[in-house]
């Protein structure tokens, strides 16, 4: 009797084909979008996806500024920083960040979504996020 085995073949990094997405937030939910960029981020959506190995695509985030958040979130919640040191806990509403910077709400939102390993920062780095619909992308993209 013959037993088949399974193995799991690491692939080369000259060997992943990586597709470039682009994400329009006009109007969109937050985290609904924030788990869609995510499962592009890791690969998930393709048939060659395995957990240990990073084969994700590069994603771009249009329109950041223009997020909505649903119910009361977009006047309670708030994002925290903390020195380490007594009295160094910094708080901002979502919507003093929204003024200041909108692309760290979506960074934010997408790293929560990824996995807590070695794989998460070389995934934030295939993310390009702009506030406008303007972006320096536009020869990655196919038409068709």
């Amino acid at each position: 009797m013959v037993s088949k085995t399974t193995s799991t073949k690491h692939k080369s990094v000259e060997s992943i084909i990586r597709d470039w997405h682009i994400v329009d937030l006009k109007n969109k939910i937050l985290g609904r979008s924030a788990t869609t960029i995510a499962v592009f981020l890791q690969g998930k959506h393709k048939a060659t996806y395995s957990a240990f190995s990073d084969s994700g695509d590069y994603v771009v985030v249009i329109n950041s500024k223009h997020v909505k958040l649903t119910g009361n979130k977009s006047n309670v919640k708030e994002y925290q920083s903390y020195s380490g040191y007594p009295g160094g806990l910094k708080t901002k509403t979502f919507k003093e960040v929204l003024a200041k910077d909108p692309n760290l709400i979506i960074k934010y939102a997408v790293s929560g979504m990824l996995p807590k390993n070695k794989l998460r920062k070389k995934r934030l780095a295939r993310l390009f996020i702009f506030s406008e619909s303007e972006h320096t992308y536009q020869d990655k993209f196919k038409t068709k």
